[in-house]
């Protein structure tokens, strides 16, 4: 069996560096006071293909020889690698076909259209397009490039590994995405070998837990289903020529759940100004779950390709998360004045009405009472309790609802 060494991770950094941008630490002082430790962030967001993956990609085709670059490459991708292998085909002047769910964001289709590669979408999750981009390789005799199931390209991805270390040699924990896991591969394997005590720790989202399942069965594990908003890990099995690595150099796994990344996502916008996709944030959600204090942490970002739509949604679901946003439903006189009255209790509170629904029909007797649904905007979930007390007040019995914007 091929073995990752030292020396096979030098040349790959080395190699990588060409064509890479440098993704210096950025230390970050809200996630520390909020967790007791150091905290820093490796921002792969901010790589030119906006994400980490140009690394394994780029690599993997330089160890290519002529002949197997010439037949055109193919490999299946939720998006960042797909973007990585097109970028780097086009530096080798290859041609590359990418083949990706159709859920994929968009920006990262014409992201990866704009480095000249032929997009091919098909199926639902990663694992689908996995198997029609193995179909469409040996139809066409293309050469077929794993997304993560390749030793070469996990290679690659390890000198994400090499940077902190460099940058940070005295880090006690390196928090790692997991999809397929050729990143915490790379990133523990490498780790290892420059200092056996920096403890590596996977996290993978809740709904796409591929790789703890595969953990606790001891052998690779393929889920029935994978449904998480973190798109770029949503994978079924992980690669099973780099599970040996994993079991061997990951110290344990962290799961977060989608909700977590919706209110991550707020937190560094706010606090760090930066865009990061819901696969990236999974390492920032992490933090909150370790059980450790005064230690020095490093998340990696692992990408910040997230299209606008989506962008706008999360967004909206953190601040419902956060009470910046609620609904409220009252039953109220059918009767001239009572809307203002209600407004007015509001605006004393200082809360902004957004939406407004009048529904006459929520009983038979209309002039007995009709509801009025209020969406509000708020300071956050005291000013929101503040809110539903000047209500109380006021006569009123005022119920939370569901709410939709």
């Amino acid at each position: 069996m091929e073995e990752l060494t030292l020396e096979k991770f030098e040349e790959a950094s080395e190699i990588v560096s060409r064509v890479t941008l440098e993704t210096k630490l950025k230390y970050s002082e809200y996630f520390s006071n909020q967790t007791g430790n150091k905290v820093y962030f490796k921002p792969e967001n901010m790589q030119y293909t906006g994400a980490y993956k140009v690394r394994g990609a780029y690599y993997k085709i330089s160890t290519l020889s002529e002949e197997d670059r010439a037949k055109g490459i193919i490999t299946a991708s939720a998006g960042n690698h797909a973007q990585g292998v097109a970028y780097a085909a086009k530096l080798y002047n290859a041609k590359a076909v990418i083949v990706m769910p159709t859920n994929t964001p968009l920006i990262k289709i014409n992201r990866t259209k704009s480095y000249g590669a032929e997009v091919v979408l098909y199926g639902d999750v990663y694992d689908d397009a996995c198997e029609h981009a193995l179909k469409l390789a040996e139809e066409h005799g293309y050469t077929f490039i794993h997304a993560f199931n390749d030793l070469d390209v996990a290679c690659g991805q390890g000198s994400i590994a090499m940077e902190i270390i460099k940058e940070l040699p005295t880090v006690d924990y390196i928090l790692c995405p997991i999809g397929g896991g050729g990143l915490a591969t790379g990133v523990s394997t490498l780790a290892k070998l420059l200092n056996p005590h920096i403890k590596v720790i996977g996290v993978e989202p809740a709904g796409a837990n591929c790789m703890q399942a595969s953990f606790a069965a001891g052998k690779v594990t393929t889920l029935p289903q994978v449904n998480t908003i973190a798109d770029g890990t949503a994978v079924k099995t992980p690669g099973s020529k780099i599970f040996p690595y994993i079991q061997k150099n990951l110290d344990d796994i962290i799961t977060v759940e989608d909700d977590e990344l919706v209110v991550a996502f707020l937190d560094m916008v706010e606090n760090h100004k930066m865009i990061v996709e819901n696969s990236g944030l999974l390492t920032v959600a992490a933090l909150k779950h370790l059980d450790v204090s005064d230690k020095r942490v490093v998340s990696i970002l692992s990408g910040g390709n997230m299209d606008v739509i989506t962008m706008s949604s999360v967004v909206q679901q953190g601040l419902i998360f956060r009470d910046r946003i609620f609904t409220v439903s009252v039953l109220l006189p059918d009767k001239p004045g009572e809307l203002s009255k209600v407004s007015a209790a509001i605006a004393a509170e200082q809360g902004n009405v957004i939406k407004l629904e009048h529904n006459q029909f929520v009983t038979t007797n209309r002039s007995a009472a009709v509801e009025l649904r209020i969406t509000l905007e708020s300071f956050g979930t005291e000013h929101k309790k503040q809110i539903m007390k000047a209500l109380e007040k006021k006569g009123y019995k005022p119920k939370l609802v569901r709410t939709s914007l």
